[in-house]
């Protein structure tokens, strides 16, 4: 039996909202994005003036039904990009979704830790959808394959980072023994702090050695600071470019997904790789 037109006027408002929500190709898609970032740029600058205490003395009511009202405003906004979504458990998981949530768990937070409602500001991450209204999704593409560049180096920086601490309790233990507590290495532990601080060339200055033997030491151990910068850069930095020639940047396109919202698609791709949603 053919649909009626009834059926069919929904399921056609049921993808024009869909559109709306999930793509900025259109002229109400990219004033839904807009309104979302002027939304998120709003929140945020209520947490911080939260985050003050005058202004919270002063304020307090008014920004604390502020901040429940941005709150409540993302949880609908949350709803329906999950009722709306072609792939909603793809939505949900997919990078855009989680970033989605985080928007609402801070409130939540602050319910049971005071403090934690200060963690809206996580919300400014989801100015990122800045990228698509602007038609910057290409930035959004080599994004991912820094992504995949850190993914693909892991295992090796994973091995350097290990070396490196290994080499900072050896060499902290050599300070703790030099220096002693009566230059303010009172334990290990704090030597390894302090060793740490001087090889990443970081050098807070709260504890440095005052013997003849700690200084020279000090200064082996500056000098290999600088040079272990260099390691890891270097592994990224081939990963990347790897990357970058095995993914074929220049055949990817500006489409987003309408099911998870995934940017950056094969020029010639019909479904999005991720939720296998249909793309225009």
């Amino acid at each position: 039996m053919p649909a009626s037109p009834t059926a069919g006027s929904a399921s056609s408002r049921h993808e024009r909202i869909r559109g709306i929500i999930f793509l900025a190709d259109t002229r109400a898609g990219k004033a839904f994005d807009v309104a979302v970032i002027v939304t998120i740029v709003l929140s945020v600058t209520t947490v911080m003036l939260d985050s003050s205490e005058p202004v919270r003395a002063r304020f307090a009511p008014l920004l604390v039904t502020a901040e429940w009202f941005f709150t409540l405003l993302f949880t609908f906004e949350y709803a329906l990009r999950i009722f709306y979504a072609n792939n909603r458990r793809a939505y949900i998981l997919s990078f855009f979704g989680i970033i989605d949530l985080l928007a609402i768990v801070p409130a939540l937070t602050g319910l049971v830790l005071p403090r934690g409602r200060h963690l809206g500001v996580l919300r400014v991450i989801r100015i990122l959808r800045v990228f698509r209204v602007l038609k910057l999704t290409a930035y959004v593409v080599e994004a991912n394959v820094i992504l995949r560049a850190l993914r693909t180096s892991r295992p090796k920086i994973t091995v350097f980072l290990f070396a490196i601490l290994v080499i900072s309790v050896v060499l902290g233990s050599l300070m703790y023994v030099i220096e002693g507590e009566e230059h303010g290495f009172t334990s290990i532990p704090r030597a390894l702090y302090w060793a740490i601080v001087t090889l990443t060339t970081v050098g807070y200055g709260d504890i440095a050695p005052q013997t003849t033997a700690g200084q020279a030491l000090a200064t082996l151990i500056m000098i290999m600071g600088y040079g272990m910068i260099a390691v890891p850069t270097g592994l990224f930095s081939a990963h990347v470019v790897h990357s970058a020639v095995e993914r074929g940047l220049q055949e990817r396109d500006g489409r987003s997904c309408p099911g998870c919202g995934k940017d950056g698609h094969h020029h010639r791709a019909r479904c999005c790789d991720q939720c296998g949603t249909a793309l225009h």
